[in-house]
């Protein structure tokens, strides 16, 4: 994707021989099999720093709630508020896809999907923020962990069931349903991945080159269109994870 700079790009650039010594740890790329940079650093420090952000807001947010007089609602949008809608929204769209106690235990990874890819995307609206979900390193890695965790649960839930599902009911189609079904499956991370990469990164690119040319009035109706593309991808992100999970740790029985 097209390169761009931010006040971390500045920043790492100060110690750019340090990072440039341990670049070969970080292996080649995927697609290109190009060899890591210092800039390769970039969109994991940037993943990071979004991850601390949230964690911040969360505990900011969790100290409201446990404050005495947390059962008052605030008169007005805040951070407490925010997460309650925000969290409440997603708990409810699991619960209409799954079972409320499935819900309730796959949440976490629901909830840590939706709030990173939603914070990772807002910061593309702040001119100079580095955007961690305009690499694809990144937007694979997040793919890549509701593809172990949805897997793992599927095992955990119907043991060797969950692959024999797989093969479909007819013994003699079991090695051509099987293999339709394991591409399948592979293709899901990367979709996940591709989707949220190719949206934030020709979104971001649009915005900032318009903003290099007018930097006033001109980007507004791009940034709102950005708001609501960070919606959307927030909802799909969010909404494939919970599907994936609620296919994966059904029943057997509860397939046929």
């Amino acid at each position: 994707m097209p390169s761009h700079a931010s006040w971390l790009t500045l920043l790492l650039a100060y110690v750019k021989e340090t990072l440039a010594h341990n670049a070969p740890l970080l292996g080649t790329t995927v697609i290109n099999q190009e060899e890591a940079t210092y800039a390769s650093f970039e969109p994991i420090i940037a993943s990071l720093l979004i991850v601390l952000a949230v964690l911040v807001l969360a505990f900011v947010a969790r100290k409201r709630l446990l404050a005495d007089d947390a059962y008052v609602p605030d008169d007005k949008l805040s951070l407490r508020t925010f997460f309650e809608v925000f969290l409440g929204y997603f708990y409810d769209l699991a619960k209409s896809i799954m079972d409320a106690d499935r819900a309730k235990q796959h949440f976490p990874i629901i909830a840590g999907s939706a709030c990173f890819v939603f914070f990772a995307n807002v910061v593309a609206l702040i001119p100079g923020f580095p955007v961690a979900t305009t690499s694809l390193n990144i937007t694979l890695g997040s793919a890549l962990v509701v593809f172990i965790y949805f897997n793992i649960q599927g095992l955990k839930e119907n043991g060797w069931g969950y692959l024999k599902h797989m093969a479909g009911p007819v013994w003699y189609l079991w090695p051509l349903i099987f293999l339709i079904e394991l591409i399948s499956l592979f293709v899901r991370p990367v979709t996940l991945a591709v989707r949220l990469l190719l949206n934030m990164a020709v979104d971001h690119l649009i915005l900032t080159i318009f903003l290099g040319l007018v930097a006033l009035l001109v980007p507004v109706p791009l940034m709102l269109l950005g708001c609501l593309i960070i919606v959307v991808q927030t909802l799909v992100f969010a909404l494939l994870t919970t599907i994936y999970i609620s296919l994966a740790t059904e029943h057997e029985a509860e397939h046929h």
